[in-house]
């Protein structure tokens, strides 16, 4: 499919190569922290009523947390890869739903390896935390999904094993359409569109 401006659509699903379809093909996954002593620093700095030490701790802790799985993806580009690759999340413009990161944290048991934690709503504690892939296709490049119209989302939702109504929440600010506008629906039409 294309946009308006003859740009293709992408997916991330385009930047690894199927099992069957050719040479093996490589995802790199992250969990990278600063750590969760710099929550106790900033904490003694807002004590102190010192709230620009505060905000400086946790800004060079967000800084510090980038440049690791920053340096971990050059590490990764230069000794393995040879090329640019991209490095992506669950949150980012590419992939807007956070509930990915639950799969991500599975995979590498992220918790146990680095003490980062999930919350409720998908953010990492201790906040100074990054995750993500790593794409090794020489051609990945950057880009955003486009607008998720409602039965794109219906799609969505059968394939993650989710309601509709919370695949909409987590997708929201993606969506063309406004749930609270769209035909109201029964239990038994969501699993029917769902496919159930």
């Amino acid at each position: 499919m294309m946009r308006n401006n003859d740009r293709p659509n992408f997916a991330l699903a385009d930047f690894v190569c199927p099992a069957d379809a050719g040479p093996i093909d490589y995802l790199g996954a992250f969990v990278v922290t600063a750590g969760a002593e710099i929550d106790a620093i900033a904490k003694r700095f807002e004590g102190a009523n010192d709230d620009y030490n505060a905000i400086l701790a946790k800004a060079l802790a967000d800084r510090l947390a980038e440049a690791f799985a920053e340096r971990m993806h050059q590490r990764v580009r230069t000794e393995f890869w040879g090329y640019r690759g991209i490095r992506q999340a669950p949150g980012y413009p590419a992939c807007p739903d956070h509930t990915e990161k639950r799969i991500l944290f599975d995979l590498l048991d992220g918790e146990a390896a680095t003490g980062v934690t999930l919350t409720e709503s998908f953010a990492m504690w201790p906040p100074s935390s990054v995750s993500g892939w790593y794409f090794a296709h020489p051609e990945a490049r950057y880009f955003g999904v486009g607008r998720i119209e409602r039965d794109q989302v219906v799609d969505y939702a059968r394939r993650k094993a989710m309601d509709l109504a919370t695949a909409e929440r987590w997708l929201l600010p993606n969506l063309n359409y406004d749930p609270d506008e769209a035909a109201p629906r029964e239990p038994e039409q969501t699993l029917e569109l769902l496919g159930s």
